[in-house]
């Protein structure tokens, strides 16, 4: 038996615990650990704003309430400190907490339960010796019933969390199974962007069938469509592989530019990684049969025709026209292309186009503002429209951007405007702010 299988053994019957025994991982494998945390953005969600690293509090919207994040540093009062190493890979992978009691399924075990036993000794290293503990109770989690009642996510985990440990497909290369477990496993892609059921779980957990990664709205921003081989659905069909290496390092590229959750996503996960696993990322996504999804054949065509009515500037009796005009033209131009990695294309972009617009609406409300990532530093910024602009204008505008240059989104009301206005801050700008950093 091996040092580290000895250890474990004694680690399991409780006879000690590793973070306080003294006797230290490899530096090679807490190093290991801490890059597949970078992998799998945990310290997104287990930091508060303003709070120390892993020491959790941050809270989690959910269709039922806001769920607060636990203290995951290795303190043996707050944290996990005391948890052996079973303890902690029971709750990645299955939820449940080292005192028995279920976790909700805001932690995304269900997808970490791809995770393999490797990398699960890496993780546990690193939170056991290279996170500095931290004395912290978060703020206790307190949904109204019958969501307080954590005996029915026994049940909810019987139906619908089925996954198991990551395991090589012999007829895929070597970077396409990296690319298939990191996106399936501790990256937990699928689960902003999968389809979601009655129950709100996840359709597909393995990538074997069309609603893996087809995409969903969650928390008012639409996750996009990631399914990349074919010729229809997907925005990310007519990217290439650098495209969406470009996009994940930087959160930019010649196409888009990303907005909303996904920014942090890019700014504590994804531009931290290793290039050679963000092609295999890209190159798994890419080799996903295309899902049913928004696609316009005539789309060239009927941009050269929204491009010659806005040169023309012919737009006296289209109110959208004009405030595209006055607003957004100066940086997405009369064709909607907007300026390679700087301004974001309008054009077949899925955020314009997708069926839910709530997401649309907060940009031209909120504005939005790029990571600063090693690659591009630069803080970009979109300016924000809420002190400028009414409801019904706001309206207008979206309506012009989701239905020019052969872009295909719904109808968008002044009512629904309205609604996302209310969520916004209360202390949000009435002039013009200033985006000088």
């Amino acid at each position: 038996m091996s040092h580290r299988q000895w250890r474990r053994v004694l680690a399991g019957a409780g006879l000690f615990s590793v973070a306080t025994s003294g006797i230290a991982f490899e530096q090679a494998e807490i190093e290991r650990g801490e890059y597949l945390t970078r992998v799998g953005d945990c310290v997104a969600c287990h930091t508060a704003p303003d709070g120390e690293p892993f020491a959790g509090g941050f809270a989690v919207d959910s269709p039922f309430g806001e769920i607060y994040s636990s203290n995951i540093t290795p303190d043996t009062q707050t944290g996990i400190g005391h948890y052996t190493r079973d303890e902690f890979a029971a709750a990645l992978r299955d939820g449940v907490r080292a005192d028995g009691k279920k976790l909700y399924p805001a932690m995304p075990y269900p997808d970490y339960a791809r995770i393999t036993d490797d990398d699960i000794d890496a993780l546990y290293a690193y939170f056991m010796e290279g996170v500095e503990p931290v004395s912290h109770q978060p703020e206790r989690t307190d949904l109204s019933f019958p969501f307080n009642q954590r005996w029915g996510i026994g049940v909810w985990n019987w139906l619908f969390a089925s996954a198991e440990p990551f395991t090589p497909d012999e007829s895929l290369s070597d970077e396409l199974n990296r690319g298939a477990y990191l996106v399936q496993g501790l990256g937990h892609c699928g689960s902003c962007h999968t389809r979601r059921g009655l129950f709100f779980q996840e359709k597909s957990l393995t990538g074997n069938d069309e609603d893996f990664l087809a995409g969903e709205t969650l928390e008012g921003w639409y996750a996009p469509n990631l399914r990349g081989d074919g010729e229809g659905g997907s925005a990310l069909q007519r990217w290439s592989e650098d495209d969406i290496v470009m996009f994940l390092a930087t959160g930019r590229n010649d196409h888009s530019a990303v907005v909303g959750e996904m920014s942090l996503v890019v700014d504590h996960s994804t531009s931290r990684l290793e290039e050679d696993d963000l092609y295999a990322i890209a190159g798994y996504l890419k080799s996903l049969p295309a899902a049913e999804g928004e696609h316009n054949p005539d789309r060239e065509r009927a941009a050269e025709e929204t491009q010659d009515m806005l040169t023309k500037a012919d737009v006296s009796n289209d109110a959208g026209a004009r405030l595209y005009l006055d607003n957004c033209n100066a940086c997405h131009f009369s064709n909607g292309q907007g300026a390679s990695q700087v301004f974001p294309s309008l054009v077949g972009n899925s955020l314009v186009n997708a069926e839910d617009p709530t997401g649309i609406i907060r940009v031209i409300l909120s504005g939005a503002r790029l990571p600063s990532t090693e690659q591009r530093p630069a803080t970009l910024a979109m300016p924000d429209f809420a002190w400028r602009l009414s409801d019904d204008e706001v309206a207008e505008v979206a309506n012009f951007v989701r239905s020019a240059w052969g872009n295909e989104g719904g109808e968008v009301s002044a009512d629904q405007v309205a609604d996302v206005r209310d969520t916004l801050p209360e202390d949000r700008p009435t002039s013009a702010p200033s985006y000088i950093d």
